[in-house]
């Protein structure tokens, strides 16, 4: 029998992550005041037949000036590529986009368990249970390795980050920025991957695209079909997964024309949290990242818990792992940790428990140092995954980055 598993992504255009987007960008432009800052700012956005509307609420308190919102907001959509009326929105023109800015301070009552001068005071910014996990699966071929993460999801990242950069080049002009992939692996009888099964891709294009084919939209389709079959999928997926063939759906309801985006579809801060993480592989606490600065543990604890888990995996000790932690607001130390490796482990579970509590320190403020989190580096992590992604020389995704000490003490 046939072992199918599948993961899905989405570009940054897709409304939902325009949200993370501008949600990132007001974290990063208020620790670039205040590396101390407390943000959580949540983002809706919807675009109508006349105008197209940017919501932005929640909290922020900081030493120092607030950044000006309302310009982040428009910047970060123009970057996107949303800077024309006709393709779901134009974030350049205050005629064509409205933004409404609703934030205020945070609550006294969160702050005084969240700021201290010790490792012991700075407790939790909320309750929850947070979930990191690593596998082997993207070892098997060396354009992935190192990266210790589910193919499925590796592979779908790949594929939006792809059509990110064709936006951004502007390379293939008919190409918009709202986008999704799915990718389905098959695996073998214990649980290795084989091969790519299925590709789906939903590319937005310029309405006007048939037009080159005189109206034929048959013609459209199939244009559109192999540019994305050559330029895209086989551009993102190394040849090693697909050296068997593969079936590959490319706009699944015949057309994805202008307008898209935000016109198509509204779009919320928070919406693509399985997309951010494992791709369905491992289980999530339910919390976002985006919008929130590192004392939310929804989103620094589950860069760490992707830390010691990659850990594991690279020291040897499992082929899979998954670690939860559980906080209680304001709270430092967690009230429970659990590493589980699926039957893969070469120690026990208990015995691997206890090294990961010796090696690593999860409360809250030994992570934001260890992973250097209070720095204006979220804008990176707003599309194409947080995690299994390679740490950058700008400090992005730090905790991809494997550390030799930690790896040895693990398995001393």
């Amino acid at each position: 029998m046939v072992a199918l598993f599948t993961s899905e992504s989405v570009s940054a255009g897709h409304p939902d992550k325009l949200c993370d987007a501008i949600s990132d960008a007001i974290v990063d432009a208020c620790l670039q005041v205040d590396p101390k800052a407390r943000v959580a700012v949540e983002t809706m956005v919807k675009g109508m037949r006349d105008y197209a509307l940017i919501v932005l609420a929640g909290e922020v308190s900081l030493n120092g000036e607030a950044p000006k919102y309302e310009a982040i907001a428009r910047e970060t959509a123009v970057r996107i590529g949303y800077d024309n009326h006709a393709i779901g929105m134009d974030a350049s023109s205050e005629e064509l986009c409205k933004v409404h800015v609703n934030i205020t301070t945070q609550s006294e009552n969160i702050a005084q368990g969240v700021d201290g001068n010790s490792l012991d005071d700075v407790g939790a910014g909320d309750q929850g249970m947070m979930f990191g996990y690593a596998c082997t699966e993207t070892e098997a071929e060396e354009e992935l390795s190192g990266r210790y993460f589910p193919l499925p999801s590796a592979l779908s990242q790949r594929i939006c980050r792809r059509l990110d950069m064709i936006v951004a080049s502007g390379e293939i002009d008919w190409i918009r920025p709202d986008g999704k992939s799915q990718v389905t692996v098959e695996y073998d009888d214990d649980g290795n991957p084989l091969r790519v099964h299925t590709v789906v891709v939903a590319v937005q294009h310029d309405n006007a695209l048939k037009d080159r084919f005189d109206g034929d939209i048959e013609a459209e389709q199939t244009y559109i079909r192999k540019v994305i079959k050559s330029e895209v999928v086989e551009h993102a997926i190394p040849d090693y997964w697909l050296k068997e063939g593969y079936i590959l759906h490319v706009n699944g309801t015949g057309r994805f024309a202008d307008p898209g985006g935000p016109y198509a579809d509204a779009g919320i801060t928070g919406r693509k949290i399985v997309v951010d993480t494992y791709g369905g592989m491992a289980r999530h606490g339910g919390g976002a990242f985006s919008g929130k600065d590192p004392t939310k543990v929804d989103r620094s604890a589950t860069y760490y818990t992707r830390w010691a888990a990659k850990h594991v995996v690279a020291a040897g000790l499992a082929t899979r792992c998954e670690i939860q932690v559980a906080y209680v607001i304001g709270v430092a130390a967690p009230v429970s940790l659990r590493v589980e490796t699926f039957g893969t482990g070469t120690i026990s579970e208990e015995e691997l428990t206890e090294r990961v509590s010796r090696v690593f320190d999860f409360r809250p403020a030994a992570i934001s140092r260890e992973l250097k989190l209070h720095r204006p580096l979220y804008s990176a992590t707003s599309a194409g995954g947080h995690f299994g992604r390679p740490p950058t020389s700008e400090g992005h995704f730090e905790w991809e980055r494997l550390d030799q000490s930690r790896l040895d003490a693990l398995n001393s």
